[in-house]
């Protein structure tokens, strides 16, 4: 940290005044307050202060940027819950009830802060009790970002580097400035513009504008400038070039990313994905996010998805009842909802590969129908040494409805979720063999022999998480909505018997066509005991999405391939009600 002064720049009245907490008091009172501030500089990921021990002061971000950070979970990284900007304060929790924040700060970026001490704070609620009330605002809306889990704000500048001279950085830029004005003004910094400028001049154009993209366009020295001044890292390279180490070591430095999202643009110029690049630059760039640029559609989707303005869809497990989600998808495009990231379990998963494909409403229609229907997946019995079913066929039309392709060659994010029997935990898929994990996400336990691999043993994802909506959440979506097709209430009987009748009256029942007694079959048993012990926690799942729809399937089996085109076009005549009264209005 960085030595402290009393603060007396001429911006300092302007600055407390954007504040809620000092935005109450008048000129001569502001001046008095200046002189209690200490100024401080705070290093690029250097922490502020940590989420077990509560701060002795109260801050005020000047320049910069400070992330906020959800404590690490099992052993993972922080997780980012926030972005804390110029004229925002910082530690008003702590201070009025006394306890650890819950939440560590650190500097994303080179930043300058105003530090009032717990007794300069005590001496201005007790004269000006306003400023009380306005700590008392920040602080609940703080103990929210607790209690969701969510992040609250994005990041606001971002520097934009070309790996070398195939890119056309300047284009790109030009075309996310464009899509990024919907949300906010977007200044756009290069060399020629701010070469030699003060950190005061950086701070006045990014507190004038939402959104500030740097392109690191010069020297050396104006790079290096544009890498210390971003929130966030842009990093754009043609996809058919030979992977090699970046040029800079700010990008990939050990130390600062994991605090700075790192976003990876795969430019294809032919509008075409090459299977491969991802994975050879991501090899190089661990951690980053990539995104795939064919055009204008994909550079819209980055500035939803870095603005914190994307939406993503999650899609519950529950067999043939998934069908609905093929009719729920359809109604989200009509209503103009752009899926900017997608992921699922079970046949949620499956089904979200397909909108992750960029597969049409029709082509989605033939292609499952093709795969679920006239495929007959489940046809392949065997003796039950491990299944019922050797998954051969399953695992064949798969690869047939998918191809070769890896998850991250995929055109929009992606990602499924198996259950490891061998770690005991659900596991996120978003590399590798899409067939080979989406038939793992799927593998009933019973019914389908588990995905083997590496030692460890994949099943269907719902006996662990049947509505991964957590999962979307940690990656900072927007907003997340969630289609729940879960098997509530479709297992029934209409018998009292603790044993089965004997085979043959059973098949004499069948052969006179007389209507037998309803009994779950054991397929069905299967898959329900499978999904049963993630129920519970899936309500806490429904209620973290911002909008939820659970089609209505009345009596829709589990295994009800046959009704493939009703469960379709119910899962459509259920959303397109529920979307208009969520208020989002269709433009036909």
């Amino acid at each position: 940290m960085g030595g402290m002064n009393l603060a007396g720049p001429p911006d300092i009245r302007e600055l407390l005044r954007k504040t809620q907490v000092f935005a109450h008091l008048d000129d001569a009172q502001l001046d008095a307050l200046a002189g209690e501030l200490a100024w401080f500089s705070l290093p690029g990921g250097q922490t502020l202060f940590e989420a077990d021990v509560p701060p002795d002061a109260l801050y005020v971000v000047r320049t910069g940027s400070l992330g906020v950070f959800h404590p690490p979970v099992e052993g993972g990284p922080p997780r980012l819950a926030g972005v804390r900007s110029p004229g925002q304060t910082l530690g008003e929790y702590s201070l009025i009830t006394d306890r650890p924040p819950g939440v560590s700060l650190r500097a994303l970026r080179d930043s300058e802060l105003l530090r009032l001490p717990r007794d300069g704070f005590d001496r201005l609620v007790r004269r000006h009790p306003e400023a009380m009330l306005g700590a008392a605002r920040i602080a609940v809306q703080q103990a929210a970002i607790r209690a969701t889990d969510r992040v609250v704000s994005a990041p606001r500048t971002f520097v934009v580097l070309a790996f070398d001279g195939q890119v056309d950085a300047r284009g790109v830029i030009a075309q996310l400035r464009h899509a990024l004005l919907p949300f906010g003004d977007c200044a756009v910094i290069d060399a020629a513009l701010g070469h030699g400028r003060s950190s005061e001049w950086f701070a006045e154009r990014e507190a004038e504008s939402r959104f500030v993209l740097y392109l690191a366009d010069g020297p050396a020295e104006w790079r290096q400038l544009c890498v210390r001044q971003a929130d966030a890292f842009l990093l754009l390279v043609n996809a058919g070039r030979r992977a090699e180490a970046w040029p800079e070591a700010g990008p990939i430095n050990p130390r600062r990313p994991r605090f700075r999202a790192r976003h990876l643009l795969l430019l294809h110029p032919d509008g075409r994905i090459l299977p491969g690049a991802a994975r050879r630059w991501l090899d190089r760039l661990p951690a980053a996010r990539h995104h795939h640029v064919r055009g204008p559609a994909d550079i819209a989707r980055v500035a939803r998805l870095i603005s914190g303005r994307s939406t993503g869809l999650v899609l519950s497990g529950g067999g043939a009842r998934g069908f609905a989600h093929i009719g729920v998808v359809r109604a989200l495009r009509e209503a103009g909802i752009a899926i900017d990231a997608v992921g699922g379990t079970s046949i949620g998963a499956i089904i979200g590969a397909g909108v992750a494909c960029d597969w049409s409403d029709a082509a989605m229609l033939a292609n499952y129908r093709r795969a679920f229907v006239d495929g007959k997946p489940l046809h392949d019995w065997t003796l039950p040494f491990v299944a019922l079913t050797r998954g051969r066929r399953t695992g064949l039309l798969l690869r047939e409805a998918f191809g070769a392709h890896d998850i991250e060659d995929l055109p929009i994010p992606f990602f499924c979720l198996s259950a490891d029997l061998t770690g005991g935990h659900p596991v996120v898929h978003r590399e590798g063999p899409l067939w080979l994990w989406l038939r793992a996400s799927s593998a009933i336990p019973g019914v389908l022999p588990p995905v083997l691999h590496r030692g460890h043993v994949f099943v269907d994802g719902a006996v662990m998480n049947n509505l991964p909506v957590d999962v979307l959440r940690e990656d900072g979506l927007g907003e997340i909505v969630a289609v729940d097709i879960g098997a509530d209430d479709v297992l029934r009987a209409d018998v009292e018997e603790w044993e089965s009748p004997p085979w043959w009256r059973l098949a004499a029942q069948r052969w006179r066509h007389r209507a037998a007694p309803r009994r779950p079959g054991l397929i069905s048993l299967l898959l329900r005991a499978g999904m049963i012990n993630a129920e519970a926690a899936s309500a806490g799942r429904r209620a973290a999405a911002d909008l939820l729809l659970r089609p209505s399937l009345g009596s829709v089996q589990l295994l009800d391939w046959r009704n493939y085109e009703h469960i379709v076009e119910a899962g459509y005549a259920y959303a397109r009600p529920a979307l208009a009264e969520a208020g989002i209005a269709f433009s036909g």
